[in-house]
This record gives C-alpha cells, structure tokens and sequence, in this order.
C-alpha cells in the first residue's frame, strides 16, 4: 500500500505508555452472543487426511463441519520453527521457509519498551536500509496478527486492537470537514522524540493519504480481528470492555446511519479500501461489501445486548443482515446462468416487477467475460449500481464472501470451480491476482486518470499479490479444496524468499517481480505464513470464518452453474 505521510492534528499525541457461531438472528436480539470455544487441544487424534475425508469432496465442494467446533485457544503445540505443530501422522514437516518467514516477520517488528506494537518497518539490518513503510497500516497488519494468534502470541494483537481504539477516538479532521466518530485510522506511526524520552503515536484517517480518501475497511478488519482474538484465546473480556463495546458500536452505527439509500449495500469512493488508488470500484465494491456483512456477524457476536446504547444497534445489525444476504446473492451473483439471463435483458423497465431492476445494458457486456465464464463456476461481480455492472473478478471480496458465509455453499463451490477453471488467469506463477482482468488502453486513461503505477497487468490493475494466499487458502479449507490451496503454496514457496518477498507481481502471469513493489513487505511474510499454518492445522479456521446462519434463507438453493 502506498505510504502515507505523518499525519498532523489539534489533539495532543497519546502516550504509548496509556494504557454459536451458528446462531439465530432472532434469537440473538434477547439473549447474548457468545463465542463457542472447545478449551481442548485442537483437532485431539483427528489428522488433516481424515478431515479432507469429512469434507464433501471436490467436485460438490461442501463445506466442513467441524472446523469450527475443533479449534481451540493456544494451537496446540509448537513446532521446532516456533509455529503450531500438529502431533498428527499426515502433519507437515517443518518446512525450511517457514524458518526464515519468520524471522523477516520478526525483524518487522518495532518494539517499545519490550512490548511489540506491530508491523512498522521492515529493516535490512546489515545494510541499515529501510525497505518498508514506516507506518502500521490496520488492513496490513490483519495477516501478522493471525499469525501471532496462530502461534500462540496474543499479546502483539491485543496490543494493537487497544492502540488503535485509542486511536478512534480523537477528532477527525480533513481540511474543514469533520469525519465521523467511528472512523478507524488507515494507518499510524511512532513518533520518537529523543530530548523527552516519549514515544507518541501520529494517525492518518485519510488527511495524508493519496486521493486524501478515508478507509472504510479499517474498522471492519477491526472487528474481524478482535473476534479472531477472542475465538484464538477464549478471553472474552477484552472485547467486553466499554471501551470496545463502544468501539464497535461506534463503526456499527457510522455504517447503518439512514439516509437516501435504496440498497442495503454501502456506498464507496474510489481508494477506500485495498485498492487505494482510483480504479473504477466507486459505489458498491465487492470488497467493502463482503467486509460489511462479516463485520455485521462479527459485531453480533460481540456486542452485549444488554450493554448501554447496544440493544437499537444490534436489531438494526439483525435487519440489514437479512437485507445485505439477500441482495448480495440476487444481484451480485453471475455465474453461465445468469449472465445468459443479463445477456438477454429488456430495458427502460419502470415498475416493481422489472426484472432488469438496475437497467443494466446487454452491450455492456465485455467480450473477455463471454469466453472467461465457465459452464461450471462462479463469483460475486465487482460493482452493482444502476446502469452499471462491474464484471471484474476481485480476489479479496470474493474469498471473504465464501468466509464470512455470505456465498451460499453452493456459490462458494462455484467460486473455487471458477479458479480452478480459470487457473491460469487467476493464479498463473504467483498467488493471486488482486483483480481479473487488467484495463488498458482508452479504458484505462478514463477508469485510472492515467495512473502510472496501475498500468496493465501491474499493482492493482491485474498485478499478482502474495499476501491473498492466506485468504485463497483459508477459502480452500472451509470448502473441502486442500489441493487448491497445496497447490498455491508450492507456486509461492518456489519464488517468494528468492525474490526477497516482495509486494506483488507484474505480468499476465505473475512472472515478474513489480516495478515499485517492495521487498521483504511484512503481510507478504506474514500472508505465507498464515497460509501455511492453516493447511498444517486447519482448525485455525475457526478464528477467522463464519458458518452459515440458516436464519438468513438463501435466494439461491444451489448454484445455477450447476444445473447446465
């Protein structure tokens, strides 16, 4: 991500010294969530084979069962290269990058006075060379965090989570223009100052930023983490705090604000999110909205309904849950089916029985999308707004989609048919490319400005970005397709600690190292790493996916890709 410059405010610096995932919407408005934690040692006797063997097999794609009611807090044991082991017979052994991942991850870290804040710079100590940003970005740091609670080190994440709430809550200014309370830093930097001997934290909310656009995502993966600490540990008291609850009721309550909407899907700029940069993914991005709906769940768990000012949050929570699925599954979803279906549109329909509702045109179908989709296979579109669908794949929303449970299992099958499938644009020599496929040309001067780092097949207009692996594989996992995610490690092992993990990949195929991407980048290490000890002990899912709510009635029993 680009780096953004230290950002000013009126506020004074704060010290760092300052101090049934299965569950029934209705139900939930009466009684208070609770996050379901086996406090045994994860997987017991059970190995990675016979969990493949519980899963539906490749070609239905069928979601595991017991993953979640598996993990426990801590991972189990500790192999010699300081990740979980698994004591099983079809366990991994250690893998000689694991090693050296991390110890590049370790040597991101800045540490203050003994206590790791997290992913700050990473620093070539024997050249004395920065090769990183120097600010902690929220969304970057997700996969270290993981990482950290995969192998048992939960305090670097509590850390964190308690740095950036305090962070929430100063005065957010751009120019003159006041942001709203709930907004989340994009990211933040350590200010040292020698003479004082004190360390202060300096925040961006977006003032400093390229596009001087503020994050949207930054408080979802938030909350997303602060579940993943309290599923990873068992420890509910960190996130019963006021000080959290008040966190999260703060973001609940910026997004779910009523005004002039007619979806229930939220309403984006341009650079609010991964993609930082102006790409044409204004309005209803797959990204923010998959981010949406698994920080909506997450909230659920996580706030006390009996809480003060949680009760009104949390049925407005419940409403536009049910809303979001539904619109989501109807709209979002193209698979040979539907876009036959788009293909024969009828326009200017004015009524409530329209069936063309967003007045999509049949010729704005692009010539690349009639040869990409399979017969068997699909995925959630980049953009619905009216007279406009974005026919990109996006790799980010669309492995969310499959853990948040926003894809019906039989849409998150059709996704992983679809990189299978389309294996070679999709994936190619390096997991994964963020977007499908590049714009050039006319297109690309009008949707980019011209943008120089966005060029074709690069960063994020087609570019290859190591750190999706953890997500692909995490995708992989709940829906039964291990050999996917195999697969994808070996391509990324074979290159990355020779390239000196780098930020992403150039090229159609991934083949290149990008022309500004950075070298030893954090959540490249960090994203390997995640990936590799979820396939080693797959229960580390529980933390970080959702199983399906049968309160929410699917639109779709089951995939139309399947019935061609």
């Amino acid at each position: 991500m680009e780096a953004a410059a230290a950002a000013t405010t009126t506020n004074k610096a704060p010290s760092m010294a300052d101090p049934e995932d299965d569950f029934d919407l209705s139900r939930l408005l009466n009684h208070r969530p609770r996050i379901n934690v086996e406090r045994q040692r994860s997987f017991d006797d059970r190995s990675l084979g016979d969990l493949y063997l519980s899963a539906m097999d490749g070609r239905s794609g069928g979601y595991m069962d017991s993953y979640d009611t598996m993990y426990s807090p801590g991972g189990g044991l500790r192999s010699l290269s300081g990740t979980p082991a698994s004591s099983t017979r079809h366990s991994f052994e250690p893998y000689p990058l694991v090693f050296e991942a991390w110890e590049a991850l370790r040597r991101s870290l800045v540490c203050f006075r003994g206590q790791p804040l997290g992913t700050i710079a990473a620093v070539d100590h024997s050249a004395g060379e920065v090769l990183n940003y120097d600010q902690v970005f929220v969304r970057d740091f997700v996969p270290s965090a993981l990482a950290f609670l995969m192998n048992g080190e939960p305090e670097i994440v509590k850390n964190f989570l308690l740095k950036t709430l305090l962070l929430q809550g100063w005065e957010k200014r751009i120019d003159r223009f006041k942001l709203g309370e709930g907004a989340m830093p994009a990211s933040f930097k350590v200010l040292k100052d020698p003479k004082r001997g004190v360390d202060t934290l300096s925040a961006d909310f977006g003032e400093s930023a390229i596009g001087r656009v503020a994050p949207a995502d930054s408080g979802f993966w938030w909350i997303i983490l602060l579940r993943a600490y309290t599923k990873s540990t068992g420890d509910l008291t960190l996130a019963e705090t006021p000080e959290c609850q008040k966190g999260i009721r703060l973001i609940m309550n910026q997004c779910l604000a009523e005004g002039f909407d007619t979806f229930p899907t939220l309403l984006c700029a341009d650079g609010c999110c991964m993609i930082d940069r102006r790409m044409g993914v204004y309005g209803y991005p797959i990204e923010i909205q998959a981010l949406f709906f698994m920080a909506l769940r997450c909230a659920l768990l996580l706030l006390k309904p009996e809480g003060e000012g949680n009760k009104d949050t949390v049925e407005r929570i419940v409403t536009r849950l049910h809303a979001l699925s539904y619109h989501m599954r109807a709209y979002f979803w193209l698979d040979f089916q539907q876009l036959n279906v788009i293909y024969r549109f009828k326009t200017e329909e004015y009524s409530h029985t329209a069936v063309n509702k967003f007045n999509v045109i049949p010729e704005s179908i692009p010539d690349w999308l009639l040869d990409f989709m399979p017969s068997k296979g699909g995925y959630f579109v980049g953009n619905v707004s009216p007279a406009r669908m974005d026919f990109r794949w996006f790799a980010l929303g669309n492995c969310v989609a499959i853990l948040a449970s926003l894809a019906t299992p039989d849409q998150a099958a059709a996704i992983m048919d679809l990189i299978e499938e389309r294996w070679e644009d999709l994936v190619g020599e390096m997991p994964l490319k963020i977007c499908y496929p590049a714009i050039e040309g006319h297109e690309w001067q009008s949707v980019t400005g011209c943008d120089p780092k966005n060029t074709r097949w690069s960063y994020h207009n087609g570019g290859s970005w190591p750190v999706l692996l953890w997500l692909l594989t995490a995708a992989c996992i709940k829906t039964g397709r291990l050999k996917i995610a195999r697969r994808a490690i070996d391509l990324a092992e074979a290159r990355l600690a020779k390239d000196s993990w780098p930020e992403y990949y150039d090229g159609k195929l991934g083949r290149y190292v990008g022309k500004q991407a950075r070298k030893h980048q954090t959540w490249s290490i960090a994203g390997y790493l995640v990936a590799k000890m979820m396939l080693e002990d797959p229960s580390h899912l529980g933390m970080i996916s959702l199983e399906e709510d049968k309160a929410m009635n699917p639109v779709l029993k089951r995939s139309a890709s399947w019935t061609v």
